[in-house]
């Protein structure tokens, strides 16, 4: 704590009052809140009362980390370091009976969202499009982050359809018949079972006694009254945030929450952390320009002792190609004047489609990169139906897996039919798979419909069979022709090239079970064990950015908020590009200058904008004006290329760059 600034230290040893700090960019948010947990256990608070709560599974384990090494193993026993929805699913898991769950409760991801509302449309609402099947996913979303249910919208969200309500009412009820809850509901349901049982809250209380929140400008509604409920009246909590870095409010986020907790907590003590330990003068006093034509509740303004570093620059091209190629030519002669390794460099960009023109001109000057935040191979809906058939294989306990593949091929077995099944289920305890076949269930469901569930559990069971007896792998060849899951590919695709590719995607996913299987090194042998080994590769696949090596990274602007990079280009500086062209709409250009912000402040010695005359749209050539952002920065601290002619000795250095460059290459070869 010796090396804390007064600012921290103040923060860390406040303990007798609720404590809002706001924490401007790298104002070393995260120390002080790994130094208060360590400062917290050694003034007598038990690691097992303690909860530290933040957005991202890479941040909590950061937090792990670091107080790690201030506090011994023993004294961090029973510490809660981990993100809001780890929380929510550790609540709900222990407290499954008294919101009417088993035990095995199944997690849809967003896909099987989709699916299961696809399925209620196709069977309950056929007179409705399918293809509003997202737009119905991100209402019920919004309404689960703004803490409302059916049951009381009918007072409160009076300008909603009313059919649109109540098939938000059938979604729940199809969620809860399947033992299920989506990623929203790992905060709504604590909400709902704190409010409905006192006896429960007061248990959790008690377990967690001193809240610590990261990233606090990101909660939403429900988020908020999750940690009301916990800390209680009592106001024994720290949160950390800065609104000026709040980005997400299409999904939920309120920043609004920082001003909520001093109606809240009228004891509610505040402390600003403005000294910056990243970032360059320059580099700030742009960042604090820019941000201060945004209204705030409590002023603050970052400094830093750094130097005062380089000019920022502003590159202009003709075209988005240009712009690639020409910032592909300067990161190499960057590169080769300061000696710096590729993993430096950030190309930070506003919408995901920006990263085409970038990659080809990466490509092509075999400058190596990293996409941060790409598809996963296992986020393919393909590779997820493969391995849902082998998890229930290896787990006939599995109902996550079931649900995803009892209807794909389609089976004829519809949302109605799973209701029942899911409640009969939970009746007596035991998994879908196993209901499908208990003679019971004929109270619950017509003949045809247990038929066509008889039928699933059977192929399931013969799948497990020849597994069993022979070679697992050519079982599983032989049963994806059987039930004709190419068929299955074509119908769901929109061409057939694209159902090849999803084709392709399981022949390597099988191939690449069949190497594990056959590694000789590998102890992995049963096809359980091959199954289990693929699913932690799922996870170091999420990983994968981790570590991904002396490549440069590509991201958006809100993939790259809590990042640092030595040099960053901010690209795409165009009206209606940033700030977007919806935001301009829709009147929220404060959240777009706020995201602005958070690209400016990620760069440490040197940042680059860069902007088109001219962009592709829709196949057509559109002219483009710089961003209104450019215009609000200061003048004085701006290099624009298009005022400045460029030095013979500069253009004799790019040159001896790009020779350098190609020696490299050539040498790897």
């Amino acid at each position: 704590m010796q090396q804390l600034n007064p600012p921290q230290h103040a923060a860390v040893i406040a303990l007798d009052t609720p404590l809002l700090v706001i924490a401007g960019a790298g104002s070393g948010k995260t120390r002080v809140i790994t130094e208060k947990i360590a400062h917290l256990i050694r003034s007598g608070t038990a690691a097992r009362h303690i909860a530290a709560l933040t957005f991202t599974n890479k941040a909590a384990r950061e937090m792990k980390s670091r107080v790690g090494r201030l506090v011994d193993d023993k004294s961090l026993r029973g510490l809660t370091v981990s993100t809001f929805h780890a929380l929510g699913l550790d609540i709900i898991r222990q407290e499954h009976q008294a919101l009417g769950l088993k035990r095995a409760i199944s997690i849809f991801d967003e896909q099987d969202r989709l699916v299961l509302i696809r399925e209620l449309l196709r069977h309950h609402r056929p007179d409705w499009d399918l293809s509003s099947a997202e737009a119905l996913s991100a209402q019920i979303s919004r309404w689960k982050n703004l803490f409302l249910i059916p049951e009381q919208m009918t007072g409160v969200a009076v300008d909603q359809d009313p059919h649109i309500v109540a098939f938000y009412g059938d979604y729940l009820r199809q969620m809860k018949a399947y033992n299920a809850v989506d990623f929203d509901d790992l905060i709504l349901q604590p909400v709902l079972l704190f409010n409905q049982h006192q006896d429960i809250l007061e248990k959790w209380r008690n377990k967690l006694r001193y809240l610590l929140v990261d990233e606090y400008q990101d909660t939403n509604e429900t988020q908020y009254q999750l940690l009301k409920l916990l800390i209680g009246t009592l106001g024994r909590f720290t949160v950390v945030g800065d609104d000026d870095q709040s980005i997400y409010s299409w999904r939920g986020a309120q920043p609004e929450n920082i001003a909520k907790l001093s109606v809240d907590y009228p004891r509610l003590q505040i402390i600003k952390l403005e000294q910056n330990y990243r970032s360059t003068r320059r580099i700030l006093g742009a960042a604090n320009t820019l941000i201060a034509n945004n209204p705030h509740v409590i002023e603050k303004r970052l400094w830093s002792a750094l130097a005062h570093g380089d000019p920022l620059a502003v590159l202009h091209h003709k075209d988005d190609i240009l712009e690639s190629r020409q910032i592909c030519s300067d990161l190499i002669h960057h590169k080769f004047r300061e000696g710096s390794s590729f993993k430096d460099y950030a190309i930070l960009y506003r919408s995901n489609h920006q990263s085409r023109a970038f990659e080809t001109a990466l490509r092509e000057s075999s400058i190596p990169y990293f996409i941060s935040g790409g598809p996963s191979f296992f986020g393919y809906a393909e590779i997820k139906d493969i391995l849902a058939y082998l998890r229930l294989v290896v787990n006939p306990e599995d109902d996550a897996a079931f649900l995803r593949i009892v209807n794909v091929p389609r089976r004829e077995i519809g949302p109605h039919t799973l209701e029942k099944l899911g409640e009969y289920a939970n009746r007596r305890q035991i998994s879908l798979l196993a209901a499908s076949t208990e003679l019971g269930l004929a109270h619950s469901l017509k003949d045809s419909a247990r038929q066509r569930l008889l039928h699933f559990s059977r192929i399931m069971t013969q799948l497990s069979e020849e597994t069993a007896k022979g070679n697992p792998f050519e079982a599983i060849d032989a049963f994806i022709m059987a039930i004709d899951y190419e068929g299955w590919c074509r119908e769901i695709s929109n061409t057939e090239e694209a159902a090849k590719r999803k084709m392709t995607q399981v022949r390597e996913l099988l191939d690449w079970l069949k190497r594990i299987a056959d590694d000789e090194s590998s102890e992995e042998k049963s096809l359980a064990d091959v199954v289990a080994r693929i699913m932690l590769l799922d996870v170091l696949d999420r990983r994968e950015e981790e570590n991904a090596g002396d490549r440069v990274n590509l991201m958006t602007l809100h993939a790259s908020k809590g990042l640092e990079f030595p040099y960053v280009y901010l690209v795409g500086m165009e009206e209606n590009l940033l700030p977007h062209e919806s935001s301009i709409e829709e009147n929220s250009i404060e959240e777009e200058r706020r995201l602005a912000y958070v690209g400016i402040t990620r760069a440490q010695k040197r940042l680059t904008f860069s902007y088109c005359t001219h962009r592709k749209r829709r196949g057509e050539l559109e002219s483009r004006q710089p961003s209104r952002f450019l215009d609000e920065l200061p003048e004085v601290d701006l290099e624009w290329a298009a005022r400045k002619a460029l030095d013979p000795e500069i253009k004799k250095e790019r040159g001896m760059a790009s020779l350098a460059h190609l020696r490299d290459l050539l040498n790897k070869d």
